[in-house]
Order: structure tokens, then C-alpha cells, then sequence
């Protein structure tokens, strides 16, 4: 006999999951027609890599045009804002189940190290926004002594 460690929430895990998966199946209708891409789960997944040139954003938007992204850096913080435009429906189309976000998206990270700004570099390939953070090397951060006038 296996012995299995007790999980005093694992049935009311269970019991949400549940709940949420009926309301998800049954009350769709109450939703707003054009949620926004955070609602819901539908927040882009980001994988960051600290490398010692360079800090390496990769960001999931599958059927985006990168047009509709937009990429800035400020004060140490990347922004990745965009909008996905929903599709024209016809009424007479009758939708079993519609998961697929539309609307505005944002997402932001602040960066724990000097990034080069003027060299800041991004590509959008097969639904993969990549993004490459140039660090600012040690030698440039030295250190100046200032006179103190009296």
C-alpha cells in the first residue's frame, strides 16, 4: 500500500475547478462580447532569460501582425501593449464555444540591470515576439568622484 500525502485542499480545489467549469460551459452569454486578452487566462505567456550580454524576452502572441504590437522601454520597465480586432461574425453563425480573447493587451517588467536604450532590439517571427535587452557593460558604470565647493 502506497502512502499518499494528505492534501487538506485538494477537494476544495476540485470544487472550484468545477464551479468555474460551469460557468464557463453554461453562463458564456453573460460575458462581454470583447474581453480584454488579460481576462480569463488569456495573458500572454513571457519566458525571461538573464544571459551575461543580455536580457532575452520571448512573448507567445499567436495570430497577431506586428503591427498591432507595440514595444517601449522607460525608466528601466519594457511595455508590450497591442490589440487584437475581433473578426466580423455573421448573426446567423451559431458558436458552440468561443475561447479565443480580442481587445487591448498590456504587459510590463522591470528590469533589475542597466540596459543599453539605444540598442534595444525585437523581432515578431511564427507568433514568437523576441525581444533583446542589451546590458550596459560594468567598465561604463564607473565611478566619479565630485569636489564638494566650500
Amino acid at each position: 500500500m502506497a502512502i499518499v500525502r494528505w492534501d487538506p485542499f485538494r477537494e476544495l480545489n476540485t470544487l472550484q475547478h468545477s464551479i468555474n467549469r460551469l460557468f464557463d460551459d453554461n453562463l458564456r452569454f453573460l460575458r462581454a462580447p470583447e474581453a480584454p486578452l488579460t481576462q480569463g487566462g488569456g495573458a500572454f505567456p513571457v519566458d525571461i532569460k538573464d544571459t551575461p550580454e543580455a536580457i532575452l524576452v520571448m512573448a507567445e502572441l499567436p495570430g497577431f501582425n506586428k503591427e498591432d504590437i507595440h514595444i517601449s522601454f522607460t525608466d528601466n520597465m519594457l511595455s508590450i501593449k497591442g490589440e487584437r480586432s475581433r473578426e466580423d461574425k455573421e448573426e446567423s453563425e451559431n458558436f458552440l464555444r468561443v475561447e479565443r480573447s480580442y481587445g487591448s493587451f498590456s504587459r510590463s517588467f522591470t528590469m533589475d540591470v542597466q540596459i543599453k536604450q539605444g540598442e534595444i532590439k525585437a523581432r515578431y517571427q511564427d507568433g514568437v515576439l523576441e525581444i533583446i535587452l542589451p546590458k550596459q557593460d560594468e567598465a561604463a558604470k564607473k565611478e566619479t568622484n565630485i569636489e564638494i565647493e566650500g
